[in-house]
């Protein structure tokens, strides 16, 4: 009986993982920390941001390269934004444990990276070839490693099966394209950036309205994910917002933004509320829901439901995506009210009577109206504004697990062991 279920093992512990978190959770940086030789590329993980993105995922494998190999990256002196390039491609976002490499099917395979994840890397350049010598050595090169001879397997530092997976290489990875200079986040203007790809109405408004476009910029260094009306979606809206007053203006624009840096990875695998850039120096929430569906997100506020179409830059500490509906704060526009139900039919009961019986007619009665929300926006729920997060970012998630989905756990765990 074991033996029939051991094939679907991977897929049970993922199950496992996806409904009960702390069975499977990890920290990178405390891995790495209990092997001092390695404590240089521990430390850039953290300075890149590369070890959030790692504790983030679900399934990865880190090639965690050794002090003095880090020496030879850090002697071509490459800019911090460069250099999270090329570590990235050191992080595969599939699981390789020292027994799945050495039986890899037809003694080779090809694996995605977080280079390639973030829509930077061109073409396949993102990409790493894992290949199973005759002689039982493992060997790992990127697709576009310029000749460069590929590096070996030397150990493996951590496994947690079908979860994570630390093992230590010969050298690092070389590819040209990861090493190619990359400019920093904050030195790109957001403004431009939006009208060049689509987003040139909404990109005027920022430009025009008085500290808008100021504080988008400002907040880009320190973590910034900006979403964007497309133009076909925000020119019905302007005659709204030509009537609204410059404070009103002010929020309606910063409320397309939220002072956290989120990947679309990280926004397609958590749901919750979120304050944004108008929520900051006011009592008001103004704060909207990511709900996702697969690999489509949404974000939700009280009045209207937007639909993220496509990414413009994602990059740590900046992230900025198309979305296909205006956002509208609930302290500044009322919710669409539903349509009220039609009135029942009157039904004459005489006619489905015993003949000679009275004729009684039932009139129905009015339905109920939804009682609108009311207009107090001096007053919002204190509870619907989200606190800082523990690095002092204000934002957050909340994630619930309902029952079922621990039931449903508990019964592939038995389903398991029987």
């Amino acid at each position: 009986m074991r033996t029939a279920f051991q094939p679907a093992l991977p897929l049970v512990i993922l199950i496992l993982c996806m409904y009960i978190t702390p069975i499977c959770s990890f920290n990178i940086t405390k891995i790495l920390a209990q092997h001092p030789e390695f404590s240089t590329f521990n430390h850039y993980l953290s300075a890149t941001h590369l070890a959030g993105e790692i504790n983030r995922r679900k399934t990865i494998t880190v090639l965690a390269i050794s002090n003095s190999g880090m020496g030879s990256i850090l002697s071509k002196h490459l800019s911090l934004y460069t250099l999270r390039n090329l570590l990235s491609l050191h992080v595969l976002v599939d699981y390789f444990g020292a027994k799945q490499l050495h039986q890899l099917t037809r003694g080779t395979t090809l694996s995605s990276t977080l280079f390639q994840a973030t829509g930077t890397a061109p073409g396949t350049t993102g990409f790493v070839n894992i290949t199973l010598h005759r002689a039982g050595r493992v060997f790992f090169s990127a697709t576009d490693s310029g000749g460069n001879p590929p590096v070996s397997f030397v150990k493996s530092l951590k496994e947690i099966p079908y979860v994570i997976s630390v093992i230590q290489i010969s050298s690092p990875l070389s590819s040209p394209e990861a090493e190619a200079p990359t400019p920093a986040p904050t030195d790109v203007n957001i403004t431009a950036l939006m009208a060049k790809k689509g987003c040139k109405t909404f990109a005027d408004l920022l430009d025009s309205t008085a500290d808008a476009a100021a504080s988008f910029a400002s907040n880009a260094g320190s973590g910034l994910s900006a979403f964007c009306p497309v133009d076909q979606a925000i020119n019905p809206f302007l005659p709204s917002f030509k009537n609204l007053t410059a404070g009103e203006k002010l929020s309606v624009l910063l409320y397309h933004a939220i002072p956290v840096y989120y990947s679309i990875q990280m926004l397609k695998s958590n749901n919750g509320l979120m304050n944004t850039l108008a929520t900051e120096g006011t009592k008001k929430n103004y704060n909207l829901a990511v709900q996702n569906d697969g690999e489509v997100v949404t974000l939700k506020t009280k009045v209207d439901t937007a639909k993220i179409t496509g990414t413009l830059i994602d990059e740590d500490p900046l992230a900025v995506y198309t979305i296909d509906v205006v956002l509208k704060p609930r302290e500044l526009f009322k919710p669409v009210k539903a349509p009220a139900p039609a009135p029942a039919p009157t039904t004459d009961v005489a006619a489905d009577s015993p003949k000679g019986a009275k004729k009684k007619h039932k009139h129905a009665l009015p339905p109920p109206t939804a009682e609108e929300p009311a207009d107090s926006p001096d007053e919002e729920p204190a509870d619907e504004k989200v606190d800082d997060d523990e690095n002092g970012a204000v934002g957050g998630m909340v994630v619930v697990i309902a029952g079922k989905w621990i039931a449903a756990a508990a019964a592939a765990a038995a389903l398991l062991l029987a």
